[in-house]
């Protein structure tokens, strides 16, 4: 859903609302992702640009960014998800879902931001 507003350019809620409208199933833990990112949209944006080492929002992969979207709301928003979890799984989604080298580039981003002062959700905050 974040993928389809992303290259649509459609809002995140409304992408949401069509798929329920269309009876396609939306798992909880995907709506909960769904509305994260999009509360979350222009902090999370800043996060990545600022880290992207010479990397622009715009020149991203739009599946990388997707990726890297839902991994940084998990790293910021979500305490019960360990940083390691997320940093792993957007690894693994990148390594099957997008270029060979979106691998290394999703996780030297995620990475610098995991290690920077409040780069990741406490438990109980």
């Amino acid at each position: 859903m974040l993928y389809q507003a992303d290259i649509t350019g459609a809002e995140p809620g409304d992408v949401l609302a069509s798929w329920r409208e269309a009876e396609r199933e939306v798992p909880p833990f995907a709506e909960e992702l769904v509305d994260g990112v999009a509360e979350h949209g222009p902090e999370i944006d800043l996060l990545l640009e600022e880290h992207a080492e010479s990397w622009t929002l715009a020149r991203m992969a739009a599946l990388d960014r997707t990726i890297l979207r839902v991994a940084v709301f998990e790293l910021r928003h979500r305490a019960d998800v360990p940083p390691s979890v997320a940093i792993s799984e957007a690894v693994e989604a990148a390594s099957e879902l997008s270029s060979d080298e979106s691998k290394g580039f999703v996780n030297g981003i995620l990475g610098r931001i995991a290690r920077e002062p409040g780069g990741a959700a406490e438990a109980g905050s």
